[in-house]
């Protein structure tokens, strides 16, 4: 079941409210409402949604004193985006933040008219969420990490650390296709150059998870990556776990896995580019446009 979560801060005195002026009540400011869309689970990322609230707080959107935020989590089911996404609409907030690209394709599907900023780690032009980089177009902006054209350099160092291997794997979630197909081109080049076989394998579940590791095994897979995913970041500590149970040594796009018990990681720090799209959420609110806001790259290694 879908999360729904409205984080506001009331002080009600029953005795007060009994003698307000009705002109009195009528003058309190009514906060902007922000919707946080989320494919993953709320609690899984959390770290992001700080860093998002960090941001928005850098341009004086403090949550529950400024700005309230409504969250919507998909649980790690994506198909359940389109309804949520439909639900922030009707519930007309000020900003969509979109958290991820599948969140980001359902909010662009859901409203040509509220303002959108995401944060995705594909190619933001390639999957069709924007005209270009410089110019959005439209309703929607945001941040960019290109996490799937880091699975090249990832390939690369693994390839180091286990020179003797020939065959590797990328972990990919098919719920989300567009994201999947950038990580898998990427890789597939890649691997082509290095010289190995590369296997793509498939989880969106926990119990594909299990799975995928005994694929592995029988593939004989001697290192992998995992792929950029809200899904992936939410199972860390599973997969970080499953890792090392079967001693399969993994490369993953954020430190949080390394972090929970995983071997290493390379990537660009996911948290900043939350707290980018926080930014840009908060120069909307203040009446800056989305169309007039170039996509960002975010760059901050960690």
């Amino acid at each position: 079941m879908a999360i729904h979560i409205r984080r506001r801060e009331f002080i009600v005195t029953l005795s007060g409210a009994a003698v307000w002026p009705l002109a009195t009540r009528a003058q309190q400011p009514t906060m902007p409402v922000v919707g946080f869309l989320n494919s993953a689970t709320l609690s899984g990322y959390a770290p992001f949604a700080a860093a998002f609230r960090q941001g928005l707080s850098e341009t004086g959107f403090v949550e529950g004193q400024k700005v309230a935020i409504e969250y919507r989590s998909a649980e790690g089911q994506n198909d359940r985006l389109p309804a949520l996404a439909a639900d922030l609409v009707r519930r007309q907030v000020a900003v969509i933040a979109a958290a991820g690209t599948p969140s980001a394709l359902a909010a662009k599907a859901a409203t040509k008219r509220i303002p959108i900023v995401f944060s995705t780690a594909a190619d933001p032009v390639a999957i069709g969420l924007v005209a270009s980089l410089n110019r959005p177009g439209g309703n929607i902006t945001g941040v960019t990490n290109l996490g799937t054209e880091l699975v090249q350099k990832q390939l690369e160092m693994l390839k180091r650390l286990v020179p003797a291997a020939t065959i590797m794997a990328v972990l990919i979630n098919p719920t989300s296709p567009s994201l999947a197909e950038s990580t898998a081109k990427d890789a597939q080049g890649a691997a082509r150059k290095l010289g190995v076989q590369l296997h793509l394998l498939r989880a969106s579940t926990a119990s594909d998870l299990d799975g995928v590791f005994a694929t592995m095994v029988q593939l004989r897979v001697a290192a992998f990556v995992v792929g950029p995913d809200a899904f992936f970041f939410s199972r860390r500590d599973q997969i970080a776990e499953l890792a090392t149970c079967y001693a399969m040594p993994a490369i993953y796009y954020v430190r949080e896995f390394a972090a929970a018990g995983g071997l290493m990681s390379y990537g660009v720090s996911v948290a900043d580019g939350y707290r980018l799209a926080g930014v840009y959420v908060g120069r909307i609110l203040r009446g800056e446009q989305p169309s007039d806001l170039p996509v960002q790259e975010s760059t901050k290694s960690r």
